[in-house]
């Protein structure tokens, strides 16, 4: 191989490296936000970030379906009927969020929602459904559209059945 080739691999293997301490970071930054968010929503029953303008915020906790692990994620949600509605954005990424990837093996959930604590069951919602539920939930959180021409993947909705117990 060529000087210039070896200087070229070493290159991209340092930007390999930088590339993956930053999402390693970004990951953590993440996870304590998350955190700090969840537990604020619930040391004030949700009058701490349970609302921003027109977007209202639930507490989602599912199965972890590698660990079995209760895992916990605050989510902007808008109501359809009695459910609840939350959308897999992951913020316009390639990949789904974890919490969906938890609910496909998983669909059983529960949501807290203000002091209730509610069972849920969770369906992906297809077709002309899904987009009247999208343009719903459009309208309480503007940037999905902007995810959506983010990433080549249908962005989730999903609706949370309440169960009975």
């Amino acid at each position: 191989m060529s000087e210039d080739g070896l200087w070229a691999r070493e290159g991209a293997r340092q930007h390999a490296d930088r590339s993956g301490w930053l999402m390693t970071m970004l990951r953590t930054i993440q996870r304590a936000v998350t955190a700090t968010h969840a537990a604020l929503y619930r040391a004030t029953d949700g009058r701490l970030f349970g609302r921003f303008l027109r977007t209202r915020f639930l507490l989602l906790n599912t199965i972890g379906r590698t660990s079995g692990n209760e895992r916990t994620t605050p989510l902007n949600y808008v109501q359809d009927g009695d459910a609840f509605v939350i959308i897999a954005s992951n913020g316009g990424a390639s990949r789904h969020p974890d919490w969906y990837l938890n609910l496909q093996a998983h669909p059983h959930a529960t949501v807290e929602v203000d002091r209730r604590r509610i069972d849920v069951v969770a369906e992906t919602v297809r077709g002309d459904e899904r987009q009247r539920l999208w343009r719903t939930a459009l309208a309480s959180w503007r940037y999905y559209d902007s995810y959506q021409r983010r990433t080549d993947r249908e962005i989730p909705v999903v609706r949370l059945y309440p169960t009975a117990g």
